[in-house]
């Protein structure tokens, strides 16, 4: 498809220089495989292979069958904000297995078959923001939900490629009020969990695969309140999210030491590593810190530099029922060489995907 003038650029960064070479309206940008981006339209899973960046082609990769009021709600662009219908997080498993979040369900999708199947039901929220893959293809996700009473959060754990899930870690009841991410770290083959949202609720913890031993990193304050954090060999990346305070990008060296790198609009939730490019879209929560009505897309080639390489303005939509104005960023391991960018509740791009090569 040919690609959309770039949405409002900015001075562009020394060695990155993104250009947006392709959208593709109604697609949902999820996870990559190497060279592999998975994409959802709906409950119906496609992929594409990206070998030449001027011909990307999808095909189905799998289908979760909803019940009728989903199928029906999901069909309209509106009504599958409204619902918030379709896929929200997966995991692409090295055995070939598939797992994904849909609204109260994790479904799993077994190689050389067509449809998701459910594997378990989320009792307490909708779904989880993201999915953890180690290599040995254990997969886990924590509990993202309300809990205003602060009740005890659970941890999941599947070692059997989602046909099973069990508690692989609990926080105590007061602990914290839920699970923002699990991030795999390759360069320390560890886990980072992200907690929020208060207080001491809003922790960054460096756990070991098999949760033997789990250490608090940082916490505290609402600087430590973060979604997103990318690793690269020599520091983590993360962002804050909060809509109380300034919101920054920060630098966490592997000695444990911390740096803001670059100031952001408004609250963030979702970055990526694109070689050694790095990445952050923040959304649109405004509060009487973050008053911007825009999604801002930063990025920085090695991580020293920070820019601001895009934005998109908010659409009139009421964000209380139609979603806030966002810009998620697919999670996965990336060698094709391109950034997939996917708006939602902006105008124009309002759930569409896009391509930027670098």
């Amino acid at each position: 498809m040919a690609a959309n003038p770039s949405p409002a650029p900015y001075r562009q960064a020394p060695m990155l220089h993104p250009v947006q070479i392709a959208a593709f309206p109604g697609l949902r940008a999820l996870a990559w495989s190497n060279d592999v981006l998975y994409a959802s339209r709906g409950y119906s899973l496609l992929r594409a292979r990206i070998q030449t960046h001027s011909d990307i082609r999808w095909e189905p990769a799998g289908t979760y069958r909803p019940n009728f009021p989903r199928t029906f709600t999901s069909s309209f662009r509106l009504t599958a904000r409204l619902f918030r219908d379709g896929f929200h997080a997966l995991a692409v498993l090295h055995s070939g297995h598939l797992i994904g979040a849909i609204p109260h369900v994790i479904v799993t999708l077994k190689p050389g078959e067509a449809d998701f199947l459910p594997s378990h039901h989320v009792l307490r929220g909708t779904r989880p923001l993201h999915f953890a893959v180690t290599p040995n293809d254990h997969v886990f996700w924590g509990e993202y939900f309300d809990n205003p009473r602060r009740d005890e959060v659970h941890i999941y754990v599947s070692t059997d490629k989602g046909g099973y899930w069990e508690v692989a870690h609990t926080f105590a009841k007061g602990a914290i009020r839920h699970v923002h991410n699990i991030v795999y770290d390759e360069f320390e083959n560890c886990l980072w969990i992200l907690t929020g949202d208060n207080g001491s609720e809003c922790r960054i913890l460096r756990a070991s695969c098999d949760f033997k031993t789990m250490d608090e990193v940082l916490s505290g304050n609402q600087q430590t309140r973060s979604a997103a954090l990318v690793p690269t060999r020599g520091a983590l990346y993360f962002s804050s999210d909060t809509p109380l305070e300034n919101n920054y990008v920060y630098r966490l060296d592997r000695g444990g030491n911390v740096t803001r790198v670059t100031n952001l609009e408004s609250s963030s939730i979702y970055g990526c590593r694109v070689g050694d490019a790095i990445f952050f879209s923040t959304m649109v929560e405004p509060s009487a810190v973050n008053p911007t009505r825009s999604v801002f897309l930063y990025g920085s080639a090695e991580g020293a530099d920070w820019y601001k390489l895009a934005h998109w303005n908010k659409d009139p939509w009421p964000m209380k029922f139609l979603q806030y104005g966002n810009a998620f960023l697919p999670d996965g391991r990336n060698i094709a060489g391109l950034l997939a960018v996917t708006t939602i509740a902006v105008a124009p791009g309002d759930l569409e995907t896009s391509l930027w090569r670098l």
